[in-house]
């Protein structure tokens, strides 16, 4: 008899391996690993999440050593995750898992590549057949392409594609979801992860936490990246005040502190913030939800977020770094380049099938989706090389 949750130091609501809803395809039980455990480390080993050190965050990799890639977002995202699911009393390995997976299907050239790369697809419908039985409905979204990166484009097991991860794990990378593909989904997999979609349920805590540890960790080291770049300036974040006054608390404490300390300092202390302001509100809003297990929490709304005001702070913070940062005229020509890119290669291909690899063609596909998955799993600097192949020119050199 599987031990219950609250033995394990769990909440009665938490996800619990023993009680997982399983893998689509069954598999015997770990000697030393719990389920959640297994998929964070299929998650690890696997070719998409190495491409990620060259995947774009916000500055191109080629740009500078320092700033972040998809993969260093990810890991951060996890570490947040992993302490803030300990003082809820989550499935830290569950909220990990989900942490590391959540970007495994986004394009080169950051969320500039995904919007290219979706106009391609869009703009082929009203000309292309009909999609194949195993292809998602409409265009390009960065959460259905990582479910589909784990569920299919991985190709690792003698058994199986994909990495067969627990409905659990595959739940919450599954953050957003058309009503379309949640019902393609629904009619490939009953009962599986599109239905919540269609009943307008919520998904696990250690989902929604993973979720919500994303936006913490790119507001933060975003403002990091900025000001490295010179694009954003110590004098400017002074009208955001959910950094500013943590750099004024740092200043009336260490007078002398300039530069990348006192940046390190404001943005540590602006994280603490966050996370304890995460933990009392949950905690809260589980009580006045009366949460006594899983099922409650699939049946409320979404129960981990920040209070009020530290959600309007949150949001403070979100519109300056998009007026400043994300459509800072620098950032703007450098993902511009990007979907040119991704648009001629989409081109290209489609043109001369014959160009694409073996590897990425796959029965019951046609010809567009085969080849927005293969762009997709490109990082920026394959990506670079592939068009200047194809095209003879490249927008970056």
């Amino acid at each position: 008899m599987p031990a219950a949750p609250e033995a394990q130091g769990l909440q009665i609501y938490a996800c619990d391996p023993a009680r997982t809803q399983g893998r689509r395809f069954a598999e015997g039980p770990a000697p030393t690993r719990n389920d959640f455990q297994r998929d964070r480390d299929r998650i690890v080993h696997s070719s998409a999440f190495r491409r990620l050190v060259y995947k774009t965050q916000v500055f191109l990799n080629h740009e500078g050593d320092l700033f972040r890639t998809r993969l260093t977002h990810s890991l951060e995202v996890a570490q947040l995750a992993r302490s803030i699911a300990r003082s809820l009393g989550l499935h830290e390995d569950l909220v990990e898992a989900i942490a590391l997976a959540h970007d495994l299907g986004h394009t080169p050239f950051g969320h500039a590549g995904q919007d290219a790369l979706n106009a391609c697809l869009q703009g082929d419908e009203a000309q292309a057949a009909p999609p194949g039985p195993d292809e998602p409905r409409g265009g390009f979204e960065h959460n259905m392409q990582s479910l589909r990166v784990v569920d299919a484009l991985e190709q690792r097991y003698p058994a199986f594609d994909g990495l067969n991860l627990c409905f659990e794990t595959r739940e919450g990378i599954l953050k957003h979801c058309s009503r379309a593909n949640a019902e393609w989904l629904e009619a490939r997999e009953p009962g599986g992860v599109g239905q919540r979609f269609l009943l307008g349920r919520s998904p696990s805590l250690e989902a929604q936490l993973a979720n919500l540890a994303d936006e913490i960790a790119y507001n933060a080291h975003d403002i990091d990246d900025g000001v490295r770049s010179g694009l954003l300036s110590l004098e400017q974040l002074e009208a955001v005040p959910l950094f500013d006054g943590h750099r004024r608390e740092v200043l009336a404490e260490f007078p002398a502190l300039q530069g990348r300390r006192l940046l390190y300092e404001a943005i540590r202390r602006m994280l603490s913030v966050q996370i304890y302001d995460v933990i009392d509100a949950t905690q809260a809003a589980v009580r006045a939800e009366g949460i006594d297990s899983l099922a409650a929490v699939r049946a409320a709304p979404v129960l981990v977020q920040f209070s009020p005001a530290m959600r309007e702070q949150s949001a403070q913070l979100k519109r300056f770094l998009f007026r400043n940062l994300y459509r800072h005229p620098q950032v703007l020509e450098t993902t511009g380049r990007g979907c040119q890119v991704v648009s001629e290669l989409y081109a290209a291909y489609c043109a001369e099938p014959a160009q694409l690899p073996d590897s990425a063609r796959r029965p019951g596909m046609g010809l567009r989706r085969q080849v927005a998955d293969y762009i997709a799993g490109m990082t920026d600097r394959f990506a670079i090389r592939e068009h200047q192949r194809l095209t003879g020119g490249s927008p970056f050199f």
